[in-house]
């Protein structure tokens, strides 16, 4: 993908608007957290098509998959990307750490010696970086004028060619259900390993007779996996309440009074009240606690909201899962 040009000693790195076979698999590969923590590019100046002197410069972050986001949109376009080292971490979260911040941007200018490269002192920034950066003092320091793109990178040719002007659309943060959806295997794969911890404890307990758990448990808790790592963030908008924990908890609860519904609750129950009660304990406080977890990766939440939630419901997910399962434990006795 890449070649190497040394001439005046600026190392010029070469890309190309169009994905490889290899970039959709390691796209796909991350999505599912697959070398997820390396899945980068090399900091610093790259060209799309034939660049020159005037040609617009896009800043980004070195995570390969926002990286590849920016590139495929520029077909057509002659641009240089100056990628900065955000410890492969994307846009958005770098700003928010200050990996993609002022002084690695001052830094990066002087290092790829962009003054050499381009007769204009324009950058152009993504939206969702301007938290890491303060635009008075890279033009300060570099003598570069900071210029904030679009949100999504699907807009950033219209935006050029608009003369860098972006419409209201342009400037709104959209979250909708595919966006939230794409970012749920992750979550899922996170939670594959703790749940492999979960079913190892529940298969020794059985061993030692202080089950039975069996398939109920299996599906009942798979259910309310799939309700706090998926269901919750696609209906997120519709479900009542602001907090994301309470809103993994309401659909927890629904899919636990199903389960016991499926079991006989309350007409011709296969297993005891105890039980009964412990799923409607256990499974919304896995839906709550997996919800919550979603924070991280939406713009619907604020630093501050979220230390707030967590205060309250990380101590009532703990008391209701303990409570449950001591119930579980119980009823297996009767």
């Amino acid at each position: 993908m890449l070649s190497i040009d040394t001439k005046k000693e600026i190392k010029i790195l070469q890309t190309s608007s169009q994905l490889t076979f290899a970039d959709t698999l390691g796209a796909w590969k991350v999505r599912w957290g697959i070398d997820r923590m390396n899945y980068k590019v090399e900091p610093g100046l790259y060209r799309v098509g034939n660049p020159d002197g005037s040609s617009p410069v896009l800043v980004t972050a070195n995570y390969k998959l926002t990286f590849d986001g920016l590139r495929k949109k520029l077909t057509g376009l002659d641009t240089w990307i100056l990628a900065l080292d955000t410890k492969g971490v994307n846009v958005w979260c770098a700003a928010g750490k200050g990996t993609f911040g002022t002084t690695e941007l001052i830094n990066r200018l002087a290092i790829a010696q962009l003054d050499k490269v381009v007769a204009h002192r324009t950058l152009i920034l993504p939206q969702l970086g301007a938290p890491g950066v303060s635009a008075h003092e890279v033009t300060k320091y570099t003598g570069f004028r900071v210029i904030y793109g679009p949100v999504k990178a699907e807009d950033i040719k219209e935006f050029i060619q608009a003369g860098m002007k972006a419409t209201p659309e342009m400037r709104t943060v959209q979250f909708g259900a595919y966006d939230r959806l794409i970012l749920t295997p992750i979550e899922l794969v996170g939670t594959l390993k703790k749940s492999l911890m979960i079913f190892g404890v529940l298969f020794l307990l059985n061993l030692m007779g202080l089950g039975p758990f069996g398939w109920v448990d299996f599906y009942g808790y798979i259910g309310a996996v799939i309700i706090g790592c998926v269901l919750t963030p696609a209906l997120l908008p519709w479900i009542p309440g602001r907090a994301f924990a309470w809103k993994g908890w309401l659909l927890g609860l629904v899919w636990a009074i199903l389960v016991n519904g499926l079991n006989g609750w309350p007409y011709e129950p296969r297993y005891s009240l105890l039980q009964a009660l412990g799923y409607i304990l256990i499974f919304p406080a896995v839906s709550g606690y997996l919800a919550m977890n979603f924070t991280g990766s939406s713009t619907y939440t604020s630093f501050s909201g979220v230390l707030k939630e967590m205060r309250i419901a990380i101590p009532t997910i703990i008391i209701s899962i303990i409570v449950g399962c001591v119930l579980l434990l119980a009823g297996s006795f009767i």
